[in-house]
């Protein structure tokens, strides 16, 4: 038994050195162990870092309009995006015997920090939101001899002289925050070109804020104590009650909802 046991180890020992002298099988001379290795293609070659481009123009409908917006990356996982909306419509209607022919004219400047946490589509997007001019005003017209109320007082509009009429518009604070989340990118990490972006959240634009002018000649019954709405400090009074019930109406519309689609391209 030991002397077969001898044989076994000697036969291995001549195995191991006989493999090793000849590089496991393969011809030629034998490598010097102390010569470098040469890496393998697959771990020397590092997998390239897809860019995205430096700058995204978009264009996109919304609820604040048609607008148009760039972007560009700040970090891998972050870009700033800016730009502008325009919207237009007009309504005509009567309130207290007033008739109003309204124009809602948004004109907005945007910016935002998008931000995607997963590196993915997914994007959450603290911002801002300015309005440039009056976004809502109306031509008031009362046909003369036709009533009227005001502070809940009850006038008619002269048909002897000027009859009332006037403007008056809507305003809310010019600089609103806005806090957004949506999906797409406009510099997509995939190294794509195109983006379709969908948007939606609120801006906090605060109440709504109405003012009321009058011009013409009010009064107390047809053809009788007729004065100026301009100049008359009662008549003034109830104007300006009006504008107080006019905000008090519109109150609850302290934010303005944001839903958005786009499409962009990336250079």
């Amino acid at each position: 038994m030991k002397k077969f046991c001898s044989w076994a180890l000697v036969f291995a020992c001549s195995l191991v050195l006989l493999t090793g002298s000849r590089g496991y099988g393969q011809s030629g001379p034998s490598s010097d162990a102390s010569a470098p290795v040469a890496a393998s293609p697959s771990t020397s070659a590092a997998t390239p870092e897809v860019k995205p481009g430096k700058i995204a123009v978009g264009v996109k409908a919304s609820l604040l309009g048609g607008g148009v917006e760039v972007a560009t990356p700040v970090t891998h996982r972050s870009n700033v995006r800016g730009g502008f909306n325009i919207f237009s419509y007009s309504h005509t209607f009567n309130k207290d015997g007033i008739a109003y022919n309204g124009q809602l004219g948004f004109k907005t400047l945007e910016a935002h920090y998008d931000f995607f946490p997963w590196a993915g589509s997914f994007h959450v997007s603290p911002g801002l939101l300015a309005y440039v001019g009056d976004p809502i005003t109306a031509t008031a017209a009362v046909p003369a001899g036709q009533t009227f109320s005001l502070g809940g007082k009850t006038y008619y509009s002269s048909n002897t002289s000027t009859p009332v009429g006037g403007h008056g518009k809507i305003n809310f604070n010019r600089a609103a925050p806005t806090a957004t989340f949506g999906w797409g990118n406009l510099l997509p990490r995939s190294g794509k070109h195109w983006a379709i972006p969908f948007e939606m959240g609120v801006a906090f634009q605060g109440s709504p804020k109405a003012t009321l002018a009058l011009t013409g000649n009010a009064c107390d019954a047809p053809a009788v104590n007729c004065r100026s709405v301009v100049t008359d400090p009662k008549i003034q009074g109830q104007v300006i009650s009006e504008q107080t019930k006019i905000n008090n109406s519109m109150s609850f519309f302290k934010v303005y909802p944001i839903i958005s689609v786009g499409f962009g391209y990336n250079f």
